[in-house]
């Protein structure tokens, strides 16, 4: 990451509130769960198989908080879905960590 400092991000993450954490600890296995179904449909294309579940997941986290802006129903805040996606993406690793061991 050049120009990033690797630093702030995770004191950003430390501040995160506690209904953010969930949004994270629950993208973990939706990740897992997504890469393991996806690999099994594109098993020949690693990197398609790790883009299809990314994408899915990222339409999954924000679609949730898309519709809870549209319905009323809960609150809106785009910080929940990014929290899901990078729950998610520690899920596709862990997923890929899973099938090469």
């Amino acid at each position: 990451m050049n120009g990033v400092n690797k630093r702030h991000i995770f004191e950003s993450m430390k501040k995160w509130e506690p209904d953010k954490w969930k949004h994270f600890y629950v993208g973990i296995p939706l990740g897992l769960v997504l890469q393991v179904s996806v690999n099994y449909l594109f098993s020949y294309s690693i990197p398609l198989s790790v883009f299809l579940s990314f994408i899915a997941l990222a339409a999954i986290s924000y679609g949730f908080e898309l519709l809870s802006l549209l319905t009323g129903k809960g609150h809106y805040d785009i910080v929940d879905a990014v929290a899901g996606i990078a729950g998610g993406c520690i899920g596709i690793a862990l997923a890929w960590l899973i099938v090469l061991l």
